[in-house]
């Protein structure tokens, strides 16, 4: 039992950061739209704020990855905390709305930095055949911080101020900074070895296309999630204009169809950490997927609360599953020394991507009945999803899913 506490004492410590960092992040996410809607009164200069993550995404996303496969991951990442709780900290304290506006580029930026570093630090710290365990209590962690971080933002607005909420969130990100500064140093005998170079950028995209080319299969699955993803959030973007306009919901009875996610999204959680070790990768990615694009067609069918609830918990319990299995092969078949670039390269290229086709589907949507757009969407996220399961199913790929760390 000593054993086991000491082998799970430093993971413990990185997920309580990432939890808690995750909890701020949904706290302060309510937050800021609120505040800006109260300095502004204005629905566009709020829709702006989504926009600020994915342009910073492009700009950033593109040569951040060749740093933090050069850098100490520890270090970015207990740095990349202190700014976001720095930059959150004064939000509260600037007078112009475009001062707020260049914070939360600082803040953005910082994220971008952050998101592929954990990733990466995660990959090399957590040994292969711990890693869908861990992957599971994350689930399981981002779904708590999913259903609490409003309502205690909620909480903090009765009790105290906008002002307070944000503050909290400084102060979160501030105590993950100091748990993640006792974390191991993954880096102490490769970080020397090479520097970042302007003049090296080239040639890291030029790895991580090798890499592309050489791991076709591992990258033709990576790609299929980031479509499906693509697919869910833009359906995701038209979900209150859905729910209130097609399907007739109150305002009332959005709130708790989000609250049933949410609860979905916890029951899910906590189930696949108990099952996750009588489940296969393959298993969790196939099931995850296919029940995700299922619940999210119930959802785009739907013609009362009752129906799309169930799409909703149906999607919210499933994530887990999908959300551990992909993680976890992403993990074991991306080289750790690349996977910085690898990560930061495709997401940049996601969010591209993503801001072209939310324009595009915010243009159909005022040609076509949204119904039509919604239904064609989950439809299409269904036969990816049969695609997927396709392909991790071929027999000659077994190795690409093995928990065990090859020898």
């Amino acid at each position: 039992m000593e054993q086991l506490i000491k082998k799970w004492k430093s993971p413990a410590l990185l997920l309580t950061g990432l939890g808690l960092s995750s909890l701020g992040e949904f706290i302060y996410l309510v937050a800021i739209n609120l505040l800006v809607l109260k300095m502004t009164g204005s629905a566009a200069a709020v829709a702006a704020l989504w926009v600020i993550g994915p342009v910073t995404s492009i700009l950033v996303n593109g040569w951040s990855g060749s740093i933090i496969d050069r850098s100490n991951k520890k270090r970015i990442m207990i740095i990349t905390d202190i700014v976001r709780a720095i930059a959150v900290a004064i939000i509260p304290l600037l007078p112009s709305i475009w001062m707020i506006y260049t914070v939360l580029i600082v803040i953005s930026v910082a994220k971008s930095f952050f998101t592929p570093t954990s990733t990466t630090y995660i990959t090399a710290f957590i040994p292969q055949e711990q890693r869908k365990t861990f992957n599971s209590i994350r689930s399981l962690v981002s779904s708590g911080a999913f259903i609490t971080g409003p309502a205690i933002a909620g909480m903090l607005f009765i009790i105290g101020s906008l002002e307070i909420a944000i503050y909290s969130n400084a102060i979160l990100l501030g105590i993950s900074a100091i748990l993640i500064a006792f974390l191991p140093n993954i880096d102490i005998r490769n970080q020397a070895k090479e520097k970042f170079q302007i003049k090296s950028l080239l040639e890291d995209w030029r790895v991580v296309i090798r890499y592309g080319k050489k791991a076709t299969y591992v990258m033709t699955i990576y790609s299929s999630f980031i479509v499906f993803d693509i697919f869910t959030m833009a359906m995701d973007s038209q979900e209150v204009v859905f729910t209130q306009r097609v399907i007739g919901l109150t305002e009332v009875e959005y709130s708790l169809l989000m609250s049933v996610t949410g609860i979905g999204y916890a029951a899910g959680g906590i189930l696949v950490i108990f099952i996750t070790r009588f489940l296969s990768i393959r298993a969790l990615i196939g099931t995850g997927l296919f029940m995700l694009a299922t619940g999210y067609l119930i959802y785009s069918l739907s013609t009362s609360f009752a129906m799309a609830a169930t799409g909703f918990i149906i999607l919210g319990f499933f994530f887990a599953f999908s959300n551990t299995g992909f993680n976890t092969f992403y993990q074991n078949n991306v080289p750790v020394e690349i996977m910085g670039r690898v990560t930061s390269i495709v997401s940049m290229l996601q969010s591209a991507v993503s801001v072209i086709f939310l324009l595009v589907i915010g243009f159909i949507g005022d040609l076509l009945p949204l119904r039509y757009t919604i239904i064609t969407l989950s439809a299409i996220s269904v036969v990816l999803a049969v695609f997927v399961i396709i392909l991790i199913s071929q027999p000659t790929k077994k190795v690409y899913f093995s928990e065990e760390k090859a020898v």
